[in-house]
């Protein structure tokens, strides 16, 4: 073994000495550990040149193996990259100003007299959380992107079920099996390339809320279950973060803007206490109608547009229920709990 570590080791400094390419030097001494290789199998028990050389042919296979390995990486990885430089990357851009492609694709958002430039620029720099990327967060999300929301984030610890389908329109059939945050970015990119979307397969805990949070100006909530729902709640109230939250049943869903630093109640001041789980049974359950949390969604990111533009008159204090099988819109004037546990520390700001 040592006599073939000096002749490749002389093999690379003759190579070095005549600046040979790295890649010649490689193959010489794959050649060289190929030749041992063959003398190892192929020379009897004994043979002075096999005794030199190791004795035995399992260390060099092992060895050239190793190396093939190595090389098979080497390849791929090379291979991706290359096709990573291959997409076309979003422009760079200031957060302040618009490329062309971005002041031709918001035209519509610039011309409304509520939003215009200003407020397109508001939500360029806005950061938006999504809680879930189910029936509520699938079109929230895929709205918000279009919107032009410059960072959106989304936490979920799911993955696509060809059950999804029927309603959470972000994900596709060929998305089965994936995680439904890496699939949702991956809708919202194509769509439009200049937001970014930071995926976060996990669930949601008390352990991380705040730090996550933290990092966000508005939280949108749509969450299937209340011990997720008053923990995101109780956390946005205690940060002064505005958030939107729906819910969903069957034909019937329910919308609202809880900002208890700004004057409205919280989710709690609402809902005190959850109903017993048989009064409120799961979509898997209960059924839901398609195109309702499409409905409950959207108006869920026009929302967030109307908060982060300031444009007309959001939902803080009001509850809008829709009732898709009686074609009905029902609005409820909520207003803050006296000893509201989770907001009842949070002052108005003046």
């Amino acid at each position: 073994m040592i006599l073939v570590g000096v002749m490749a080791a002389t093999l690379w400094g003759i190579g070095a000495l005549m600046k040979a390419p790295v890649r010649a030097r490689l193959i010489m001494i794959g050649i060289l550990l190929c030749a041992v290789l063959a003398e190892q199998l192929l020379l009897p028990d004994g043979h002075p040149l096999r005794e030199a050389t190791g004795r035995s042919p399992a260390f060099w296979f092992l060895l050239l193996s190793f190396a093939g390995v190595i090389w098979l990486y080497r390849k791929g990885l090379s291979a991706l990259r290359a096709r990573a430089n291959l997409a076309p990357a979003p422009e760079h851009v200031r957060p302040s100003s618009f490329s062309e492609s971005e002041l031709d694709r918001y035209a519509r958002h610039i011309i409304l007299r509520e939003i215009g430039g200003p407020g397109q620029k508001a939500l360029k720099n806005a950061r938006v959380l999504v809680i879930g990327a189910g029936g509520l967060g699938a079109p929230a999300l895929q709205y918000l992107a279009a919107a032009g929301v410059g960072t959106i984030g989304v936490i979920d610890d799911d993955t696509v079920e060809n059950a999804n389908l029927q309603r959470q329109v972000i994900h596709t059939d060929a998305m089965i099996g994936q995680p439904k945050v890496m699939s949702a970015m991956a809708a919202m990119t194509a769509q439009n390339p200049h937001i970014t979307v930071h995926p976060y397969n996990r669930r949601l805990t008390a352990e991380i809320a705040a730090t996550l949070f933290a990092d966000y100006d508005l939280i949108l909530d749509g969450s299937d279950n209340f011990e997720t729902r008053y923990l995101v709640n109780r956390v946005a109230a205690h940060l002064a973060k505005p958030l939107i939250a729906g819910a969903l049943t069957q034909w019937e869903g329910q919308v609202s803007l809880y900002d208890p630093a700004r004057g409205g109640p919280c989710f709690a001041c609402v809902f005190p206490t959850a109903p017993d789980r048989a009064l409120v049974p799961s979509c898997a359950e209960s059924g839901v109608a398609g195109p309702l949390p499409g409905v409950i969604g959207s108006i869920m990111a026009l929302e967030a547009v109307k908060a982060i533009t300031g444009a007309g008159e959001g939902l803080c204090g009001r509850l809008l229920i829709w009732d898709g099988l009686n074609a009905e819109t029902r609005v409820i004037t909520l207003h803050r709990r006296e000893g509201c546990p989770a907001c009842s520390a949070v002052q108005p700001a003046r």
